[in-house]
């Protein structure tokens, strides 16, 4: 939230010159709107005038839900997510896709009904009697269309912001307080009433305010990913994709992504366009999911193979399905900065598949101002400064809201190493740029931070006490006399709290590694109360010593479980209360790249989905099992060990000696009888685990 001086001092300095041609282009984007769909003419539009998806769209231009998503975007956007937003939608399967209070109805009763919803709406706010909305119920199913509709009709009443966080964040930021489980239309007309009660507003056109308050105090989470995409096959399209300031990705035959409402509806759709032995490909959905969720700002870099980079690009729009483009209808805008073309200097074995995660040290490489041949460009190029990862901003938006958290997910899946992330961002804040660095100096880092005292680690394991934690006595070794000496010792958190009362600018965090082996209420005793946020502060006396006792506000807890040795029920109740818990969980991204024809990424993710369904989610194996000093396995002799000496022992002691189960798993590679892996060469091993687990790869690739 910002300072009123701040909000009133930005408002002072913006240049309100600078919206006029995007005003215009509203104002026109608006008559089309009025002129194509006029109010007087809801009470009778047919449903193939307003629905997505119908086979045959009306030849007398868009649909009310085409031209409200993509034909207007000076109006404010709603682009994004699925289709679903649209109430009632045609989808590719075709079915009609209803919104909950309408399922059960035949498409035109249901339109009928949402249609009648629509009519009593526009008739209750040019009455004045804006709560009237509130009670029509299906609409609450498509909030961000329903207050763009609002707003294109009734300008004068609304404001051209459509999400109901960035419409709580801006009610927060204008001094008022957000309703949280309001309609976005209802918060639109309290933010509407804050800005018309400020005198920096005043003569201010809703175009003004909304342009205003996304350039300066942006509510969108900042997209920290970059991806890799790849232009067609060996960057075949690549010169369509840059004369047309777009990235294009093929499986047309998927249809336009907004209609898919998760990952694994597109799973499924993925399944039964391209059947593979292991099922369909979740991590290519996600992959499809994020193509399309791209934002404008969001980051992307064009390959030809593995070692060429033909450009980075910068998302400038949202993305769109091209029907009736030849191949490859996916599409996304995208600003091109061919500078950045080069060779790299060695091959990115992810780089492989159409898809891929850009390390952002990798990133700032590529777009460091060298030409193709090396040589510097014309233009040094100047980086914004380097962006948090989303995993470590994620465990520090926990730690704000709920003061400890825990990391849990099955073995080998980064949580420790994302709590010592998460310990570098808090410790060296103005650093961020240490955490996309080589590994050995985010070691060498990670080793200053825990000398320095701000940050301590501990691991619980079953003997571990109060005494260590809190304070006990214990034998003084220093002592001389005759028998032996106890004496009062701090615990390590009782010592990081005395630490974080002398210091309390600076934030100190205790980081927790296997929490879950420790008996939990015993450790942490009468403190479990003191963890709260609002009891950070409060005074208690300790038991053993007698003295005051208290958790400064300043201090955060980091702990990682393995749910495969524990799952979250099983913590006791009142511990569980008290922290946030954050899923960390098998990333195939991580392990992209190819051992011979194995797709290491394929192969990690089709193992996991047998195991998920033969065990359970909690005992997939992490992606640390393939991989050697950070990065994925690259030889078959390295993929043997990790399988045979690593992998294989994890699942027979899952699987508890029985034979079928393994088998289930492991399919051909398992002795069904037996239960005893097969013996194999490390090349011939390769290519059975090509076999039983990547078949049928279906896409285009890099």
């Amino acid at each position: 939230m910002a300072d009123e001086p701040d909000l009133q001092a930005a408002a002072a300095r913006f240049d309100r010159s600078t919206v006029t041609e995007a005003a215009t282009a509203a104002d026109d984007e608006r008559k089309q709107v009025l002129s194509q769909f006029p109010l007087e003419e809801w009470a009778t539009m047919p449903l193939s005038r307003y629905a997505l998806g119908q086979p045959t769209p009306p030849a007398d231009g868009p649909t009310y839900c085409r031209l409200i998503e993509f034909g207007t975007p000076n109006l404010g956007s709603i682009k994004g997510g699925s289709a679903a937003k649209h109430i009632m939608y045609h989808h590719n399967s075709g079915e009609w896709r209803l919104a909950a209070p309408l399922r059960g109805m035949e498409p035109q009763e249901a339109w009928e009904e949402l249609r009648g919803q629509f009519v009593r709406a526009f008739e209750a706010v040019s009455a004045g009697d804006f709560d009237a909305v509130d009670d029509l119920e299906v609409l609450r199913f498509g909030p961000t269309l329903v207050t763009k509709s609002l707003a294109t009709y009734f300008p004068e009443h609304f404001l051209p912001i459509y999400a109901a966080e960035h419409l709580r964040r801006f009610i927060t930021l204008l001094g008022g307080l957000p309703q949280t489980d309001a309609p976005a239309w209802r918060s639109n007309r309290r933010l509407l009433e804050l800005v018309r009660s400020r005198p920096e507003f005043d003569g201010w056109s809703g175009q003004e305010v909304m342009r205003f308050l996304y350039l300066r105090f942006d509510p969108r989470p900042r997209q920290n990913t970059i991806w890799k995409i790849a232009p067609g096959e060996r960057g075949r399209l690549w010169e369509e994709c840059r004369d047309g300031a777009v990235i294009r990705v093929g499986w047309d035959e998927l249809g336009d992504l907004g209609q898919y409402q998760s990952d694994t509806e597109l799973k499924q759709a993925l399944d039964a366009r391209w059947p593979r032995s292991s099922g369909g490909s979740l991590t290519l959905a996600r992959r499809l999911l994020a193509f399309r969720d791209l934002e404008p700002g969001d980051r992307i870099v064009a390959n030809r193979g593995t070692d060429e980079v033909l450009a980075t690009g910068t998302v400038n729009g949202s993305y769109r399905f091209e029907p009736d483009h030849s191949e490859y209808r996916h599409v996304v805008p995208v600003t091109w900065d061919v500078s950045h073309a080069r060779k790299l200097s060695e091959p990115q074995h992810g780089w492989r598949s159409t898809f891929a995660k850009v390390d952002s040290a990798l990133f700032a490489q590529i777009s460091a101002g060298l030409t193709a041949s090396g040589t510097p460009s014309a233009e040094p190029h100047t980086g914004a400064p380097v962006a948090l990862p989303e995993d470590v901003e994620s465990v520090l938006e926990a730690l704000e809201r709920k003061g400890q958290v825990i990391l849990h997910g099955p073995p080998g899946t980064g949580k420790t190493r994302l709590a010592l992330s998460t310990a570098l961002a808090l410790a060296l804040a103005d650093r961020a740029d240490v955490l996309t660095s080589p590994p050995k100096q985010r070691a060498a880092a990670q080793a200053e931070m825990l000398r320095a005292g701000r940050v301590h680690m501990v691991t619980f394991h079953p003997s571990y006490g109060y005494e260590d934690f809190v304070e006990g006595f214990k034998p003084d070794m220093n002592a001389t006399g005759p028998g032996l000496t106890l004496t009062l010792a701090d615990g390590v958190f009782h010592a990081l709290c005395t630490q974080a009362a002398v210091h309390p600018d600076e934030k100190f965090l205790l980081i927790i590694d296997e929490i879950n082996r420790g008996d939990l209420p015993r450790i942490f005793g009468e403190l479990v109360t003191l963890l709260e946020l609002d009891k950070r502060g409060l005074p208690l006396t300790l038991p053993v010593s007698r003295r005051t006792f208290s958790v400064p506000p300043n201090v955060r807890i980091i702990g990682t479980m393995n749910t495969a040795d524990r799952s979250i029920s099983h913590l006791d109740a009142a511990v569980r209360r008290r922290f946030a818990f954050l899923p960390v969980g098998p990333d195939p991204d991580v392990v992209s790249g190819t051992v011979g024809p194995l797709d290491l990424a394929q192969f990690f993710e089709s193992l996991n989905t047998r195991i998920a369904r033969h065990l359970d989610a909690d005992h997939q194996i992490g992606h640390a099992y393939l991989l050697r000093d950070g990065e994925p396995i690259a030889t078959e002799g390295d993929l043997a060990a990790a399988f045979h000496h690593e992998v294989i022992p994890l699942l027979e002691d899952y699987c508890l000696g029985r034979a079928d189960l393994l088998h289930r798993i492991l399919g051909g590679l398992v002795d069904a009888d037996t239960g005893r892996p097969s013996l194999m060469s490390p090349q011939d091993l390769v290519a059975a685990l090509a076999s039983e687990f990547t078949s049928g790869t279906p896409g285009p690739n890099a």
